[in-house]
């Protein structure tokens, strides 16, 4: 719960540096970042550790000012606010999301902590205003990236511990795909794969929006365990087969909605065509994944069918608030309550450990989390 009063801030920090792309993360003292107008002062309680955060900070994938202190989705306490702040008060409990956009141009965005954006403007912008994330004991993010958490409901009634919370950053994603089709309650959607981090946190999202949702991927012992959590979830086991996949997709009724969150690796799959198969008349389509290479869809289909393909990245502000409210309703189960495990909690001197546990779990169940003042 809250703290009575703040603290002063500290003059200095402890905070994982990245020197380089490719060269390990080193902790260092650094001041501690002051509040300006327009942002938040963070005490960092609880930030995700992905299991491809070596190679993201290779930079082989994406692109970072440097040295920079990386970092991602993260929950703690508003620890000192900008003169402009309105809403957010000392101490609260909040929630970092990472997509951060300019105010006076949406289209310069960055994820915070860990790409600085596919043009100069965005890079400018990270590199000279948000350099450094959640790898830190303190963080400045901006006033419209921290979202109030509810901590008596979340943490009092429903017994979620602080690094459960960082689901719903996970959440947020697949959450503004399936707004962005307009999902309703009762529809039909195929979630495809629907086994990874993202996709399978897409299933549970779903399921909370009261869809009736198709659970589609290679691997059906992960799909049984998703489906174990949902009355509403079919599952249907890929074969690499078109016209046998499109009939399995098709067998419990009209599919009115997809969402595809496909790695890269997927570029050869065949699964996207079967899903457009499986669309009914006026059907609609999210594509949130990251396949690099060019794939084929079926066109003359598609035009038949009055299908709306929308491409989607990340999510808008709304859909952050309603997710929120999905959460404190009780609808939207979080950690545990959604079957995923955190299996280590890990100090900022101990990242080369954490990172090592979480290279190793990489189940869509299972997550490492760093918590810079010790385990919660």
């Amino acid at each position: 719960m809250a703290d009575p009063s703040p603290e002063p801030l500290p003059p200095t920090m402890r905070a994982l540096v990245l020197e380089a792309p490719g060269e390990s993360l080193v902790l260092k003292t650094l001041p501690t970042p002051q509040a300006v107008q327009g942002s938040a002062v963070v005490k960092v309680l609880a930030s995700s550790l992905g299991a491809h955060l070596r190679q993201l900070l290779s930079g082989q994938v994406f692109t970072f000012p440097t040295p920079f202190v990386p970092g991602t989705r993260c929950i703690g306490r508003i620890a000192a606010l900008g003169t402009d702040a309105t809403t957010l008060k000392l101490n609260q409990l909040v929630l970092i999301e990472p997509f951060v956009r300019g105010r006076d141009n949406p289209d310069v965005h960055i994820l915070f902590g860990g790409f600085d954006g596919p043009s100069a403007a965005s890079k400018k912008f990270m590199a000279e205003s948000w350099r450094n994330a959640s790898f830190a004991e303190f963080t400045r993010a901006p006033l419209e990236n921290c979202w109030a958490l509810n901590e008596e409901i979340l943490c009092g009634k429903f017994g979620y511990e602080i690094p459960e919370l960082l689901d719903l950053g996970a959440y947020a994603v697949s959450y503004g795909g399936l707004r962005g089709i307009d999902l309703k309650a009762g529809e039909r959607v195929i979630v495809a794969p629907a086994t990874g981090h993202y996709s399978s946190a897409a299933v549970e999202v779903a399921s909370a929006m009261g869809a009736n949702v198709i659970a589609a991927s290679r691997n059906l012992e992960l799909l049984k365990k998703v489906q174990a959590r949902h009355a509403r979830v079919e599952i249907v086991q890929f074969q690499d087969n078109v016209e046998q996949d499109t009939a399995a997709l098709k067998q419990f009724g009209p599919v009115d909605t997809y969402i595809d969150i496909s790695p890269g690796v997927a570029s050869q799959s065949t699964h996207v065509r079967s899903c457009f198969n499986a669309l009914e008349q006026n059907g609609r389509a999210s594509l949130m994944g990251v396949i690099t290479a060019d794939i084929a869809i079926p066109y003359v289909s598609a035009m038949f069918k009055n299908l709306t393909i929308r491409g989607q990245y990340m999510y808008e502000r709304e859909d952050v608030v309603g997710l929120v409210k999905l959460a404190e309703s009780g609808i939207l189960k979080l950690g545990k309550g959604a079957g995923r495990d955190i299996v280590g909690e890990f100090g900022l001197e101990d990242v080369e450990r954490a990172i090592e546990a979480a290279s190793t779990n990489t189940e869509n169940n299972k997550s490492v989390v760093l918590t810079p003042w010790g385990k919660i």
